[in-house]
């Protein structure tokens, strides 16, 4: 198969940030995918449906002339959010779900939740009307290994979740691990899953390939190999749990190659035509509109998009890093690569 026509996708987890980064990196999202759920984490972070149609505006100011994206608003779930703005936030279509950081798992988190008691009326709420909620899926605690933060979630906190609030819809964000895999497929009717690029192509052995590769650091962190492989075996299965979702961060260049970087890996460049090599290699590319197209909208109970897109192999332009303005660039997820497949010019068909 040389040309793969599809349904135009969706990026159901990517991060915009805000300011000169967000004017940069939106054009790239929304050239690939008509819709995406944009991650609440910035500093200060997205806590009130004020401040998240605000955000909206300033992400549909930044698209590029003609370009028809919706940016899919999220809140940013504390100790003490307000279970009324949140469900009104909802109700009004500001709101598409809310999303859970433990405190400190990640990126501007220390706000995050400290303890799912503390949310309970929150999440009593959010099953009443339906409202998804969005997991980063890792325990905190200090003496728990990194390796192995995804599996104590699950049994620490998901798990409980699920059986304390049985109609309560939940995603697990970038699932990294066989034990993430394994729990979505056991609840098929209330959960689904978003899996990386990153997640799919690597292991943990990448991130020190003949030396430290900060560009590889982001969290949940790479895994063993046997995860790796659950996790292309489950985005290419077909079933309607697995979507796609980028987890695409943006970090300037000096803030990823530091003493203490930050995490994230940068995709929003490249982003189809990573996951088409994944597929391609697993000899999936039948599967892949359902992944990339179908799974994400019946979960969020959405209608897919009419447009079409044709990826070709055939390699395209060597991958550039994305200048910002004075502040310096960001990596690019295949930077200095030529990416095997590529859109063609005149991929999106509307209405086709």
């Amino acid at each position: 198969m040389t040309n793969l026509t599809f349904r135009r996708p969706d990026d159901w987890h990517v991060h915009f940030r805000d300011g000169a980064v967000l004017q940069h990196v939106v054009p790239l999202t929304a050239r690939q995918f008509a819709r995406a759920i944009v991650m609440p984490n910035l500093a200060p972070p997205v806590t009130t449906a004020a401040d998240a149609a605000a955000y909206r505006e300033r992400i549909l100011a930044a698209l590029p002339p003609g370009v028809d994206f919706q940016p899919l608003m999220t809140c940013y779930l504390t100790d003490h959010t307000d279970a009324s703005d949140l469900i009104a936030g909802f109700r009004d279509g500001i709101f598409t779900a809310a999303k859970l950081y433990p405190a400190h798992a990640t990126t501007n988190s220390a706000h995050g939740v400290s303890s799912i008691d503390k949310i309970q009326a929150v999440l009593d709420a959010m099953a009443e009307f339906g409202m998804p909620l969005l997991v980063h899926g890792e325990i905190t605690r200090r003496e728990v290994d990194l390796f192995d933060r995804e599996k104590y979630f699950i049994d620490e906190v998901l798990t409980p979740l699920l059986r304390r609030h049985p109609t309560l819809r939940v995603v697990m964000e970038h699932i990294t691990t066989e034990d993430g895999a394994q729990v979505v497929a056991s609840y098929p009717e209330r959960m689904g899953a978003t899996i990386t690029p990153q997640h799919l192509l690597y292991n943990r052995n990448a991130m020190f390939e003949g030396g430290l590769r900060p560009h590889l650091y982001c969290l949940p962190v790479l895994k063993r190999r046997k995860h790796q492989l659950a996790l292309r075996k489950a985005a290419t299965s077909g079933l309607s749990n697995y979507f796609l979702g980028t987890d695409s961060a943006p970090h300037l260049r000096h803030l990823k190659e530091a003493s203490c970087g930050c995490a994230g890996v940068f995709s929003a460049p490249v982003a189809i035509e990573a996951y088409l090599h994944v597929f391609a290699e697993e000899n999936a590319l039948d599967k892949f509109e359902a992944f990339a197209s179908l799974n994400g909208p019946t979960f969020y109970k959405m209608a897919p998009n009419e447009e079409r897109v044709t990826y070709t192999l055939t390699p395209g332009e060597t991958v550039s890093n994305v200048k910002i303005d004075d502040a310096g660039e960001l990596v690019s997820l295949f930077s200095g690569e030529t990416p095997s497949w590529r859109a063609l010019a005149d991929a999106l068909e509307p209405g086709k």
